[in-house]
């Protein structure tokens, strides 16, 4: 096999490194890469739910705990992948948190947390594969956002900040690691059944399984696409809303706010 081939997950035996692997989307990924053939690294700061995870698969899967907001620990985590498994070939980042925010209880330390934990800590783990990568000449990283990046919607400020946030840096990053030989993506889900938009007391249009959503980028890192955008229906409403006048757009965002 030709070792500049970027990873794919009919290819056995590549080894992917997932965070944000104890739940939700993180989860369903890593389980998914193991049943097309990956090694797969799962973190998370959970041990217990990672080695209930790992215990799915003990020969595919392997646990190790992270918090990503910790530097120091993300990087070394990194070198401890590499040196027991080998080099990472795909590194798919969906650690992240989510709050519902509102302007008569507006906490500046929720955005810090938010930004710490969404972006800071996508950051650290950027920067615990990212100069192996280039050295290599090759590895694929994928960073999960979303699609309330795209437009400012009521009561998702904070996290919708966070993933514009992730949006703009992945496309500021792209086309320098594309010169070095690195792959990489942004995918923005919408509505997404998981621990987190549980706790929604609001209508979720197009509202799909974590399951749906690992089916939707595993297929989508077949393909050439930077951005994996999914379901379409959500795609294609959210980026109608984000082209429309400010002045349109407000009239329908006022109409999502709560009484």
């Amino acid at each position: 096999m030709d070792s500049k081939e970027t990873s794919s997950p009919a290819q056995s035996g590549k080894l992917a490194w997932v965070t944000g692997a104890s739940s939700g989307i993180g989860r369903a990924v890593a389980l998914r890469l193991a049943r097309d053939g990956w090694r797969v690294i799962v973190s998370a700061r959970s041990a217990d739910k990672l080695s209930a995870l790992a215990a799915q698969d003990p020969q595919r899967i392997f646990a190790f705990p992270l918090d990503v907001t910790d530097r120091a620990e993300a990087l070394a985590t990194a070198d401890a992948v590499r040196q027991s498994h080998g080099p990472i070939d795909l590194a798919l980042f969906c650690a992240g948190t989510y709050r519902r925010d509102s302007v008569r209880a507006f906490d500046s330390r929720d955005l810090a947390d938010t930004f710490n934990l969404n972006v800071i800590g996508t950051g650290h783990t950027l920067e615990a594969v990212i100069p192996d990568m280039i050295a290599r000449r090759q590895g694929e990283i994928a960073v999960v956002a979303s699609v309330a990046g795209l437009v400012g919607l009521p009561g998702g400020g904070f996290y919708g900040a966070s993933k514009a946030a992730l949006n703009n840096l992945c496309q500021a990053l792209y086309p320098e690691l594309e010169r070095e030989g690195v792959r990489l993506r942004i995918i923005n889900p919408g509505f997404v059944d998981t621990p987190l938009t549980q706790k929604n007391d609001f209508p979720m249009p197009f509202l799909i399984s974590s399951e749906k959503a690992a089916d939707a980028i595993v297929d989508g890192l077949k393909t050439g696409r930077y951005e994996i955008i999914f379901p379409w229906k959500m795609a294609v409403s959210i980026k109608l809303l984000a082209a429309l006048p400010k002045a349109l757009l407000f009239r329908l965002t006022r109409k999502m706010l709560r009484k």
